[in-house]
């Protein structure tokens, strides 16, 4: 399995207000745009803003739903700063998503 990087669509509706977008996703999609080449390398999945998101909880549980997140197959995925469910790692939040990414694809580092 590749691994698989969920995103929130933009101009989505919240308690009937907006449009809005999500700036972690928005974030992510500039370094999607930096990398192209990392559109080869992960399955990147831009998915609705209302919840439950099943093709998010079903990989790593409802309680982990949020996005932006990283999910790697458990026995594929690098060691370092992940959350592991069932056969699932995930890392979440742009600033550690986009580090694991540097780390795994050799792309640029974020800055801190």
């Amino acid at each position: 399995m590749k691994p698989q990087l969920f995103l929130l669509e933009p101009d989505f509706l919240k308690e009937g207000n907006g449009p809005y977008y999500c700036p972690e996703s928005a974030l992510l999609e500039g370094v999607l745009g930096y990398y192209p080449r990392l559109a080869t390398e992960v399955d990147i999945r831009r998915i609705p803003f209302a919840r439950p998101r099943r093709p998010v909880s079903d990989l790593i549980g409802e309680e982990n739903q949020g996005c932006p997140v990283l999910v790697f197959a458990a026995e594929d995925a690098p060691r370092e700063g992940l959350s592991v469910y069932g056969a699932y790692a995930f890392v979440s939040g742009p600033q550690a998503i986009a580090t694991v990414l540097a780390a795994t694809y050799g792309i640029g580092r974020p800055v801190s």
